[in-house]
C-alpha cells in the first residue's frame, strides 16, 4: 500500500474552556506528498498533538480543510494507524495478542481459510524486524519500556497502514532505547514505505529521521518554517556526523531563538 498524500490549508482549531477560548492552532497550511516522512518540532502547548489529531479524523478542525488523497476528511479512516506516547497494550493478552488486536476488534480471524496463520505470520515477521523474536507469548509486564513501545508499533503496522502518525513515541525512553527505536522505526519505513507524520520536541530526532521537518511556533501554533532535509537515505550512525545533519540542527535551533523559546543565559 502506498502512502497517503495530506494535503491541510488553514486550519484551525479553537478550544472552549470556562475561562473563555484557546486558539492551539492558526492558519496551518501543509502539502505532504505521499509516502514521505515529515516531524512536526515545536515547544509544549504549541499545538503539535492537536495537529495529528486533526489529521488522524479523532477531532475536527474549526475551520479549514484537511484533505487525504484529495478526498475530505470525515473522521477516522481505513489506512490511518497511530502510535502514541504510552504504548497502551492490553495487561492480560500476550505480545501476539496486543499486535493481532485491530484483527480481534474487527472480527478477523488470524487464519486464513487454507489454515494457515496468515496474520499470526506477519505479526512474527514484525517482532523479528523490531528486535523482538522469541518474545510472542510473552505478556507486558515482562518487557521493558523500548520493547512495549516497539510492540505497539508493531500493532499498528500489523494493519498495512498508508498512513501512520506517531505522537512523541520515543519521549519516555532513556537516550540509547531512543536511539535504536530511531533506527528500528528507519529500517519499517524503508521497507513499508508509509506516510509517517512524527511528532517531536526533539531537533535531532526530527532532522534525523525526516525528510521535511515543520518548525511550529508557541500558541496558537503556526508552522514558521519548512525545512526540506537533503541528508541521503538510508541513514546510519554516521548521518550524524554529516555538517549538513548539523546545519539543519542549529537552522532549526535558531528558529527557536527567534522565538524566544530557546534562551542562552
Amino acid at each position: 500500500m502506498s502512502g497517503k498524500k495530506i494535503t491541510l490549508d488553514r486550519v484551525e482549531k479553537t478550544f472552549k474552556t470556562r475561562s473563555g477560548n484557546v486558539q492551539a492552532l492558526k492558519e496551518v497550511t501543509l502539502d505532504i506528498e505521499p509516502s514521505s516522512f515529515i516531524s512536526v518540532v515545536g515547544p509544549s502547548g504549541c499545538g503539535k498533538s492537536t495537529l495529528m489529531n486533526l489529521i488522524a479524523g479523532l477531532d475536527k478542525p474549526t475551520s479549514g480543510s484537511i484533505l487525504l488523497n484529495d478526498t475530505p476528511m470525515n473522521g477516522p479512516q481505513a489506512g490511518n494507524a497511530v502510535v502514541f506516547q504510552k504504548d497502551v497494550l492490553l495487561e492480560w493478552r500476550t505480545v501476539l495478542g496486543n499486535i493481532l488486536l485491530p484483527f480481534d476488534m474487527h472480527g478477523i480471524t488470524w487464519f486464513d481459510r487454507g489454515g494457515r496463520g496468515t496474520n499470526r505470520d506477519a505479526a512474527l515477521e514484525l517482532l523479528s524486524m523490531v528486535g523482538l523474536e522469541g518474545f510472542a507469548d510473552k505478556y507486558p509486564f515482562e518487557l521493558s519500556g523500548g520493547m512495549r513501545q516497539r510492540v505497539s508499533i508493531c500493532r499498528a503496522l500489523i494493519q498495512n497502514p498508508s498512513l501512520l502518525m506517531m505522537d512523541e513515541p520515543f519521549g519516555a525512553l532513556d537516550a540509547l532505547t531512543r536511539e535504536q527505536m530511531m533506527y528500528d522505526l528507519l529500517k519499517l519505513y524503508n521497507k513499508f514505505k508509509f506516510t509517517v507524520v512524527f511528532i517531536t520536541h526533539s531537533i535531532e530526532e526530527a532532522v534525523f529521521l525526516s525528510d521535511r521537518v515543520f518548525v511550529m511556533s508557541p500558541r496558537p501554533g503556526e508552522v514558521v518554517r519548512d525545512i526540506s532535509i537533503g541528508l541521503p537515505r538510508p541513514r546510519s550512525i554516521d548521518t550524524r556526523l554529516d555538517p549538513q545533519f548539523m546545519a539543519h540542527v542549529q537552522d532549526i535551533r535558531g528558529v527557536f531563538k527567534s522565538q524566544g523559546v530557546l534562551t542562552e543565559v
